[in-house]
């Protein structure tokens, strides 16, 4: 995928979860994500932070919590309880077709992020939106081989597996294989094993 078509996909994606959050009930927006401890309405907070420029990331960063990944959830929540759905709904439209994303990362990260965190919403509320393969094929070859912003831990447990997507024409890895649809995949990558039931192979059992 080439930049231009990569940014058509961010923004497509950024609406579609514009159209997920404003079909939500109060109750909903107070759910469980698939984000450890974040509810529904931590990830749309979470969400509104993928423009964020220098001059946002200095406050963020006097609130540091020991790490990146414990910073950017101290600052969404923080964000959550500062805004409203229908505030997080109003910024994420108006903002949705903006090329832009954080210092410091690439539009693939901004595509990983949206593409991953609007499962994190649908999935548990039984919400179904399906994850544009090819887009998450190039997600997961970056996640893969990032070192900035520091690997997941997730990416070190596929270590030693051949990760196959039967959906598309990617594979990564070497080892026990694991096969299944590229969102599947994307998700087992990035620490949801929430579709564990959707891959198989060998090397499921490691996972």
């Amino acid at each position: 995928m080439n930049r231009d078509q990569i940014w058509d996909v961010i923004v497509t994606e950024r609406r579609a979860v514009v159209a997920l959050l404003e079909s939500l009930s109060a109750d909903e927006w107070q759910q469980q994500s698939l984000c450890s401890r974040w509810t529904i309405h931590d990830v749309g907070a979470h969400l509104t932070m993928q423009q964020m420029g220098l001059s946002d990331a200095f406050p963020m960063m006097r609130q540091w919590q020991g790490s990146l990944a414990r910073t950017i959830a101290h600052t969404a929540r923080v964000r959550a309880a500062a805004l409203t759905p229908e505030q997080i709904v109003t910024e994420l439209r108006d903002t949705a077709g903006r090329r832009r994303r954080n210092i410091g990362v690439t539009r693939l990260e901004t595509l990983t992020d949206v593409l991953v965190h609007t499962q994190d919403i649908a999935i548990p509320l039984g919400r179904q939106h399906t994850m544009p393969a090819e887009a998450a094929a190039e997600c997961a070859t970056r996640t893969l081989s990032m070192r900035w912003p520091p690997p997941l831990p997730s990416v070190r447990a596929v270590a030693g597996l051949r990760l196959t997507a039967t959906d598309v024409d990617w594979s990564a890895g070497q080892g026990p294989e694991v096969r299944g649809p590229m969102e599947a995949l994307l998700l087992t990558i990035t620490g949801r094993h929430v579709w564990r039931d959707r891959l198989s192979g060998e090397g499921v059992a490691r996972l």
